[in-house]
């Protein structure tokens, strides 16, 4: 009679049953975990319009996506824009997509969809070509917007002198759909800026003897010479006084854009003074032939509105800045004598 084989307590020993049951579990919650992630960064099916702004880091995207129920989990969305390298081509503007999915969503919004629209903001006393690289930023024609805005053509307004549409081009934030044509750009800009022409307004330009293009050049200068809204008025006044007098309005940003320089990035020592150029008010005097830049609210109604004399009634002629002040004076002496105390 045969006997039954003992027990092997050896594989027993090797393979109890609660490290089996502990590698069953542990695979069977990386299974759940696997799953949990895959419906997180799968289709919502959920489609809404939402707005990516510029320079807003991948985790905001992500929260402006989640709370529109495009997907479900705005950190592993942020997640997964770093990971792919496509955080760093947000395209910005305002879409309408359908939650089809985190890898579908964060090529969409890195150049494969086109926008429904875009909202740009031109900040007060942008030069045209800085409007034309922002516009070619988000996705437009720049250079097509560039080139229209130098040559005369039938859309012109009429009180537009000259050959180029700087100044006219009112600085605000606009929302343009996505294939909006340069020329309609250009309609949208002059039509705001002709807003600013009521009765009163004319009036105003009226009594200064000032056209609407001397208007937008003279608060073209204001806006850049000024560092806040406040002194616009001051500096309107001092320049309006130098062109009753026959003075050279002896403005750095014109200088500064006759030679297509940065304010900062103006020498002395290399001539830059000297320049020939119309637009140079140390060697021109009067306004120059067109504006410098684009002026917002605060200096054109600044130009309508200045503040041309003291207390006693004496009308300034100089100004110059120090410490984050505006020194003003009536006189060249009074002027030399600020700048050796205060500069």
């Amino acid at each position: 009679m045969s006997q039954p084989n003992p027990p092997n307590f050896d594989n027993a020993r090797l393979n109890p049953p609660w490290l089996l049951r502990g590698v069953v579990l542990m695979f069977g919650l990386l299974a759940l975990l696997i799953g949990y992630s895959l419906f997180l960064l799968g289709p919502t099916g959920r489609t809404a319009e939402v707005q990516i702004e510029r320079g807003k880091s991948a985790s905001r995207v992500g929260e402006v996506l989640e709370r529109a129920g495009l997907v479900r989990s705005a950190k592993l969305f942020a997640m997964y824009l770093r990971f792919s390298g496509r955080d760093k081509y947000l395209r910005p503007g305002i879409y309408r997509l359908t939650g089809r999915g985190v890898r579908v969503l964060a090529q969409d919004i890195s150049g494969k969809a086109k926008p429904v629209s875009v909202k740009i903001t031109f900040p007060e006393g942008w030069r045209l070509s800085q409007i034309a690289e922002r516009l070619s930023e988000n996705g437009f024609g720049g250079q097509a917007f560039l080139k229209l805005a130098t040559s005369r053509n039938s859309f012109w307004p009429g009180y537009a002198k000259g050959d180029s549409l700087e100044g006219f081009l009112f600085p605000a934030t606009y929302t343009f759909a996505a294939d909006l044509p340069p020329e309609d750009i250009l309609r949208a800009m002059t039509t705001r800026l002709e807003q600013e022409f009521s009765p009163e307004t004319k009036s105003l330009l009226g009594k200064l003897k000032l056209s609407i293009q001397e208007w937008i050049t003279l608060a073209s200068i204001v806006q850049v010479e000024a560092a806040n809204a406040a002194e616009m008025p001051e500096i309107a006044g001092v320049f309006l006084n130098r062109l009753e007098a026959g003075m050279p309005l002896q403005s750095d940003p014109t200088v500064a854009y006759a030679l297509g320089k940065d304010l900062p990035k103006l020498d002395r020592a290399a001539g830059d003074f000297e320049a020939d150029s119309p637009y140079n008010s140390y060697r021109v005097r009067g306004l120059p032939p067109g504006a410098i830049s684009n002026p917002g609210a605060d200096a054109l109604q600044a130009v309508l509105q200045p503040k041309r004399t003291d207390e006693k009634g004496r009308k300034y002629l100089y100004f110059f800045h120090s410490n984050g002040r505006i020194f003003l004076n009536v006189d060249f002496e009074g002027h030399q004598r600020d700048l050796a105390r205060y500069r």
